[in-house]
């Protein structure tokens, strides 16, 4: 086992395999998904040559256009030259989704020009229109669609022609609409073309680029039904023609851009997107928004509610009743995975979400509002928001995230995510936490100020700790044998539990061995288990086998092994500050304490030094290590405890020393001594 990696990057390769994200349904994108550059050898220049994009799409026009009503129709027209095999994959099939309730989408080109001479028009045949795949066992969500054409004989050198439409006709939050759009920054587009087209009647004074600013407190309901655009000062607007008269009047606005005259977009912060070049919303506050999804996303039941009642008597009489309704909720409904808003943040009837056994995560906590409401304890809906400050942002629902509940106990307030089956009560995802929450109340009083806002907790409601035993075996061969038990509680326990949860028994080794390259460990897994994943009451454990041939060499001299453990993840020491910018805390997660141990039985005749331990305390964080030797036995143990969650930038002096101190001791080894066989007796003739 050659120990390269961090501990803690295994868990990202568990929410790598479990957790992906997904595109926001309400603001679909043409086909220009973000390319990876290769790079081509040059034997005659030491100039770095350009990098090689797989399609190029040499024109992408967008036209964008919203009703009075709040109807929209948006076409997109790009022609794709496709420049090599990774190309061909990436554009060999073209995939739009939409929710039929509402929405249509229509192909009406899709062409291919070969490099070799011909055209060939895809036939409307080729198209096919299917339920979005999480939907597929879920009847009530099969509105939820994809329409897809297969581009077949496409080859490098061909281009692509394709041309589709998106209309939405009465939306579920008509007559109010919103829009995201962005430039491509990439360089793989060459020629961008971009219209928006506004119904006049519904444009502000003054002009629209110069938006009266909007406020918190704007009364509500209804929201006011002017549009407010905001334009980036990077893409100013090419031209603006104003049409028509009366009700029918509108407004276009037009960009035209190539790569040289789009200057690069930073980012407000280095796990933040930077905003969009074009925002428009007819919500002038997000009072209005909460109010909305409010009285969406907190039902109540019908036809008397006999079957919730019944369920909430049942629960009810449970020891924790809070406690009960979320494992309900959580484990025993289905989550189908689909983004926030795909079905326009509308809920089905508690009683058909009940009988039904599956849920998205909007109509999970409908579910939970509609039986917990009967305890008569405080709760409410809160949507997350991406981005840092988003009450400062333009109020729209492009920028919620993900849908969560929040309930008052005797004890405490927590945050609870139903959507994840696994997730452990009062445990959300770290992704979520700290972020600004819109909280989704019904009502709101005239005079609040700033109440529908609120932060997620950024604590766990136990102690966080990763425990790591291996007990391993070296033979006369040199290969190495070891059996590898984790348990856990914290962020990373979430993360396997989903792993495992997703993943069929039978690929369970699969999951493991993903765990162990990402803590270092070489060879053939096998025996793999995992604790229930359900039994969230409990810390998650992990066991697996592992074996290595050739570990090692017992010929070579001199001989020396690591302590056979993952290393422990530690930050990075913070960056040098730009010029004039305000250093950043360190940041060190949320609290936790890790304890690694490994036995090593080495084969008898073998004689091990061992290296020196080290202790460091700081208020931080400490560290320790020991190590020791009896007969034929190795023992190692490494103690990380993780006591704040970042400290000041002006410490870092005092944090790079502590850092030094626990990678010097991660590098130390066992020198090992095998004291030679004796040779053997001539047999005597």
């Amino acid at each position: 086992m050659n120990v390269t990696r961090t501990f803690f990057s295994a868990l990202g390769v568990a929410a790598f395999i479990c957790l992906s994200s997904a595109s926001n349904l309400n603001s679909r994108a043409s086909q220009s998904a973000q390319q990876k550059p290769t790079e081509k050898s040059s034997e005659k220049t030491q100039e770095k040559p350009a990098p090689k994009i797989p399609a190029q799409i040499e024109l992408l026009e967008t036209r964008v256009g919203f009703e009075t009503n709040g109807d929209s129709r948006k076409e997109v027209h790009a022609v794709v030259k496709i420049n090599d095999e990774l190309g061909v994959r990436q554009f060999a099939r073209l995939n739009f989704d939409f929710n039929r309730a509402f929405e249509q989408v229509e192909i009406p080109l899709v062409r291919v020009t070969h490099q070799s001479g011909g055209t060939v028009d895809v036939l409307p045949s080729a198209i096919t229109d299917t339920p979005n795949p999480a939907v597929v066992n879920a009847p009530a969500y099969q509105d939820v669609r994809v329409k897809s054409v297969r581009i077949l004989g496409l080859e490098p050198g061909d281009s692509l022609e394709y041309r589709v439409i998106t209309t939405a006709t009465h939306h579920p939050l008509a007559p109010d609409f919103w829009f995201d759009h962005t430039f491509d920054r990439t360089g793989v587009v060459s020629h961008e073309i971009f219209e928006l087209d506004l119904p006049a009647t519904r444009m502000p004074k003054p002009d629209l680029q110069a938006p009266a600013p909007f406020t918190n407190n704007a009364y509500p309901w209804p929201e006011p039904d002017t549009i407010q655009l905001q334009v980036s000062p990077d893409t100013p607007v090419t031209t603006k023609i104003e049409a028509g008269n009366g009700e029918t009047a509108n407004v276009v606005y037009k960009w035209e851009l190539t790569p040289s005259t789009l200057p690069h977009k930073q980012p407000d912060s280095e796990d933040q997107v930077p905003e969009p070049d074009i925002v428009l919303s007819t919500f002038h506050s997000w009072k209005g928004i909460a109010m909305r999804l409010g009285n969406r996303l907190t039902r109540y039941a019908s036809n008397g509610g006999g079957t919730i009642i019944k369920k909430e008597l049942e629960l009810y009489r449970r020891p924790n009743p809070t406690e009960a309704t979320y494992d309900f909720v959580s484990q025993k409904l289905t989550t189908i995975d689909l983004p926030l808003g795909s079905t326009g943040f509308m809920t089905r009837a508690p009683e058909e979400i009940l009988s039904s056994g599956y849920a998205t995560p909007e109509d999970k906590v409908a579910l939970f509002s509609a039986i917990y409401r009967f305890t008569y304890k405080p709760f409410h809906v809160v949507v997350v928001c991406s981005g840092d400050n988003p009450e400062s942002k333009l109020p729209r629902p492009s920028l919620l995230r993900d849908v969560l509940l929040e309930v008052t106990t005797e004890k405490s307030k927590l945050f609870l995510q139903p959507s994840l089956e696994v997730a452990p009560f009062g445990v959300v995802r770290a992704d979520l936490r700290g972020k600004h929450a819109l909280a989704g109340y019904q009502f709101f009083s005239d005079s609040a100020d700033g109440t529908e806002w609120e932060k997620v907790t950024d604590h766990l409601p136990f102690k966080s700790f990763q425990h790591v035993n291996i007990d391993s075996a070296i033979t006369n061969d040199g290969s190495l044998h070891s059996d590898v038990k984790y348990s856990m509680r914290g962020d990373n326990e979430l993360l396997l539990r989903v792993a495992f949860h997703e993943t069929a028994k039978e690929k369970w080794n699969e999951v493991a061995q993903l765990l162990a390259l990402s803590d270092g460990f070489r060879g053939k897994i096998s025996k793999a288990t995992a604790s229930d994943p359900y039994e969230t009451h409990v810390p998650f454990s992990v066991s697996y086998e592992i074996a290595q041939p050739k570990f090692l060499d017992w010929s070579k001299k001199p001989l020396r092994i690591p302590a056979i453990l993952p290393l422990l993840g530690l930050p990075d020491p913070p960056a040098k500050t730009a010029p004039g910018a305000s250093p950043t805390p360190i940041d060190l997660g949320t609290p936790l304490d890790v304890e690694v141990s490994a036995t090593i039985h080495l084969p008898p005749g073998t004689t091990a030094h061992i290296p020196t331990g080290t202790s460091v305390q700081r208020d931080f964080a400490t560290y320790s290590s020991s190590y020791s030797a009896k007969e034929a036995t190795l023992t190692a143990t490494r103690h990380l405890n993780f006591i704040l969650k970042e400290i000041p930038a002006d410490r870092a002096a005092d944090y790079n020393a502590f850092l030094r101190a626990v990678q010097n001791d991660e590098s130390q080894f066992f020198a090992l001594e095998r004291s030679e066989p004796p040779a053997p007796k001539p047999q005597t003739p």
